[in-house]
């Protein structure tokens, strides 16, 4: 459930607690608008129908490494579509820093560091010896 006071754009945790989700409305929006206003020209439009069937092939198919980029490029570059951003105002910023902050302090304790991070007591001798004692680099392990 978003929480958020503008959902149209904004970043919440995923169902399963593990993901965040960005929701910027706005990109959706404004891609639909130009793709709408290259295909109000005649010329233009028999172009972006050839790039929207080969898009259409392509995610039909097995696409072969680069080939979805590709066809979408030609969507864009056909239709004259933008870069997909969005201005934020101050005001947003602040608002989806502090969404963000809740998402990733759910997030991140499941984070690289998150393991190596818990001090259990059991583990203070061995710290103390590795300390004290520790392991050799292995600068090139495959000579051993």
């Amino acid at each position: 459930m978003n929480e958020s006071t503008k959902p149209q754009q904004s970043i919440t945790l995923g169902s399963n607690r593990l993901h965040g989700v960005l929701r910027v409305d706005q990109i959706r929006v404004d891609t639909l608008m130009q793709l709408v206003t290259g295909w109000g020209d005649p010329d233009t439009r028999d172009e972006i129908i050839a790039a929207l069937d080969e898009l259409a092939a392509v995610v039909g198919g097995v696409a072969r490494e680069g080939e979805l980029d590709a066809a979408v490029e030609q969507v864009e570059d056909t239709a004259g579509m933008d870069t997909a951003q969005v201005e934020v105002p101050i005001p947003d910023v602040r608002r989806l820093l502090a969404e963000l902050t809740v998402v990733e302090r759910v997030t991140s304790r499941f984070g690289a560091k998150g393991a190596s991070e818990i001090k259990h007591p059991s583990m203070r001798a061995t710290r103390r010896h590795l300390a004290v004692n520790p392991l050799p680099e292995q600068a090139d392990r495959r000579t051993a």
